[in-house]
């Protein structure tokens, strides 16, 4: 049985069932290296000598062997095995004897094991019979993953417990090693099978080859970083290179804009490819390649069109069948434009895993194509490119989302009917978030529905709008190294990636002072004659980071939060009677008297000041600004209200439906320390008590009027002895 169901070349099950019938072969490690043999030598003759050498045939394992081997194993692990006794894990030692006596039998070497545990422990014992605790453990686990050292460089973590590069070195997938693709299930040998391998390695050395291949009509999103770092990653681990290669075969979606934004992205997380390629490098050898298909009678010329192709139970085509010649002729008319677009297509002789038939290998456009021009008026299909592109470029390893793997046969099938190198196809699950939508269709309705800017507003979660909000590549790369090499599909909470944004930011960003909602306050008693220095660190849990300079003036700007004339119980900030203390400057201030405007609402405030250790400590401290900077703020919610906005079921009225209206609340007059002032597009801060920001790369340095600051963005005012600044910085909020 276990020969039947595992074994995927039938021409060799007459060989192994005679060794299994005669008892040469009686034991599961046996069969699983035979089986292993017999894919090692597709197409060889057997050497018998070799094979039964190989597979243990007339090894014979006495029972004083296997007790001898248990015995040594539980002498290495006495003292543990005394302490842990039942609760101990057997397995290792059944391991440790089977690794000393290859062709043992599994159950003999089990039952030694309990034999002699039971000898060296005596009956088990009550607490023998209790559940291990595990719980302990399991807590400190994941404290040791939140607090590893995260990404440092092209996706690798300096926390080997969660380092992405080491599951990528096998450690959760086992992939096949270079040139021994005919080993993987469901890979389909031929007799050409060896010497295109054979050829292949004299190419590549036997080095890993992956390619990261993008469709440019769309921005990247927080999926494709997962690809990113998986098909870059993989390569890395493995000492192995990566192409980034185009796939421009759709010209009438792609555009300039998308090329570059894409090299950027993979730039950003930290990655370089070995060679950016472009499908069009190979469409005079894709064309030629179908003409040969059509002159093996693997192609025809179809004439349906694309409405009956839709769908997976369509009409077969009444031109399957048509002369071979018919075929090449109609295929150069293709070619020389005598078609109508949808007129006629060229479709491939297979029918798919999923059940769909002849699928469509060409198709006329007449749009001119960003690199090619209008040389040609044919454009191959997905099917048709992506395996013969991996061919071409010798990709070992060709890792997709789950849902090609409905395409795997036509991969394999299509490079093996034109005799060329056929790789590897492995999928692994997509990587999606609550909360968002990625669709390229769908964003582009956003867009034009004014729901947000562009492909990078930072409610989004394309890799341009996380950037702008001011995510590091770092972070996104630890996102993707905790959710892991998964083969299943994986939908995660945004706060598990904000979580890695914090890890990063924390460590990275500097502190400053912001007040969202100012309220002033003079300080009638004010210590000096003039402002004073206060020197505020940068990283208050390291100052061996440095410091930087604010102004502490007799006039102060707080938040207006920090201030009640009628506290609610438990309020520990100012109000009548209740001092605060004012961060870093060593000062207590205690109010005096409230002033309020004509309407009733309070402008400002009268305090005195004292130092902190003149007296009774306070309740807290808040933060302020003094001589700041004003600016326009925006911070930002969920985009949609729901988890998923594309679920019918939970969202009946379609995902425009399910805008959150106050995903976006601007702050037009937000104060800011002068810290900031020379800050770079990018450069990231944390507001304390506020949350991280990150300067808008739309900043203009140097102007002095209507300039923004963006958690999201900030106006600066004129200069003036008691009224705020002016600079040139935009600021967007990153997370609160």
């Amino acid at each position: 049985y276990g020969l039947a169901s595992r074994l995927r070349d039938t021409r060799r099950l007459s060989f192994l069932v005679s060794y299994i019938a005669s008892k040469k072969i009686h034991t599961e490690p046996q069969l699983s290296a035979a089986l292993e043999y017999v894919r090692s030598h597709p197409l060889d003759p057997i050497d018998t000598v070799d094979f039964e050498r190989e597979c243990g045939v007339g090894v014979i394992v006495t029972p004083e062997q296997i007790e001898e081997a248990v015995e040594a194993a539980i002498n290495r692990h006495r003292p543990q095995l005394l302490v842990e006794r039942y609760h101990f894990n057997m397995g290792l030692l059944m391991g440790e004897a089977r690794a000393v006596l290859k062709w043992a039998d599994g159950k003999m070497i089990k039952n030694e094991v309990d034999m002699q545990v039971l000898h060296l422990l005596g009956p088990k014992l009550e607490a023998d019979l209790e559940k291990k605790f595990k719980v302990a453990k399991a807590r400190l686990e994941e404290t040791d993953r939140r607090t590893a050292k995260d990404v440092v460089e092209n996706g690798e973590t300096a926390d080997q417990t969660l380092s992405l590069m080491e599951q990528l070195r096998g450690e959760a997938l086992k992939f096949h090693k270079p040139g021994e693709n005919y080993k993987t299930p469901g890979y389909v040998v031929t007799p050409h099978t060896m010497n295109l391998l054979k050829q292949h390695l004299e190419i590549t050395g036997g080095q890993v080859r992956t390619r990261f291949p993008p469709e440019p009509n769309g921005i990247l999103h927080i999926g494709h970083a997962k690809a990113i770092n998986f098909n870059f990653g993989y390569a890395k681990a493995n000492n192995g290179i990566c192409f980034l290669r185009f796939d421009d075969t759709n010209p009438e979606k792609e555009e300039a804009k998308f090329f570059t934004a894409i090299c950027d992205m993979v730039a950003w997380l930290g990655y370089t490819p070995y060679k950016v390629t472009y499908a069009s490098d190979y469409f005079d050898q894709l064309y030629a390649w179908a003409v040969e298909l059509i002159r093996r009678g693997l192609a025809y010329v179809c004439h349906q069109r694309g409405e009956e192709l839709k769908g997976h139970n369509t009409l077969p085509s009444p031109w399957r069948d048509r002369p071979m010649e018919e075929s090449l002729l109609l295929f150069e008319a293709m070619r020389k434009g005598k078609f109508s677009e949808g007129e006629a297509t060229l479709r491939m002789k297979l029918v798919m895993e999923d059940g769909k038939m002849d699928p469509v290998a060409y198709r006329v456009k007449y749009t001119p194509h960003h690199r090619t021009g209008d040389k040609w008026c044919i454009y191959p299909t997905y099917d048709y490119t992506h395996c013969l592109c991996d061919s071409i470029e010798h990709i070992t390893h060709s890792l997709c989302t789950k849902e090609f793997q409905a395409r795997r046969s036509s991969y394999f099938w299509l490079c093996n009917a034109l005799d060329v190198y056929c790789p590897v196809q492995w999928e692994y699950g997509r990587l999606n978030l609550h909360y968002a939508v990625v669709s390229k269709r769908k964003i582009l309705q956003l867009v034009a529905t004014g729901a947000v800017r562009d492909w990078d507003d930072p409610r989004l979660f394309t890799l341009t709008a996380l950037r702008r909000r001011g995510f590091p590549p770092e972070a996104i790369n630890n996102f993707c190294a905790r959710v892991g090499v998964t083969v299943a599909q994986t939908t995660m909470e945004p706060h598990l990636l904000e979580a890695c944004v914090r890890d990063v930011l924390n460590d990275t960003a500097p502190r400053a002072m912001a007040v969202l909602e100012s309220l002033r306050v003079i300080i009638t008693n004010f210590p000096a004659a003039k402002s004073l220095d206060i020197q505020v660190p940068n990283f208050p849990a390291d100052e061996t980071k440095g410091f930087h300079q604010v102004p502490f003036a007799p006039i102060v700007f707080i938040e207006r939060t920090d201030f009640k004339e009628e506290p609610e119980p438990g309020f520990k900030r100012l109000a009548w009677g209740q001092p605060v203390g004012l961060r870093h400057t060593g000062y207590v201030i205690e109010l005096q008297h409230v002033v309020k405007g004509p309407s009733g609402c309070v402008e400002s405030l009268e305090v005195t000041c004292r130092r902190a250790d003149a007296g009774e400590k306070p309740k807290a401290f808040i933060h302020w600004v003094s001589q700041p900077l004003m600016c326009e703020v925006r911070l930002y919610e969920r985009l949609f209200q729901h988890k998923n906005p594309e679920d019918p079921t939970e969202v009946p009225g379609g995902f425009l439906s399910d805008l959150n209206l106050a995903s976006l609340h601007v702050v037009d007059a937000a104060l800011v320390d002068c810290s900031v002032a020379l800050a770079k597009p990018f450069d990231k801060f944390q507001f304390e008590r506020l949350g991280y920001f990150s300067v808008d790369p739309d900043s203009h340095q140097g102007k002095r009027r209507g300039l923004t600051l963006a958690q999201g963005g900030v106006k600066w005012c004129n200069h003036s002895s008691l009224w705020p600044q002016t600079t040139g910085l935009k600021l967007f909020s990153c997370l609160s």
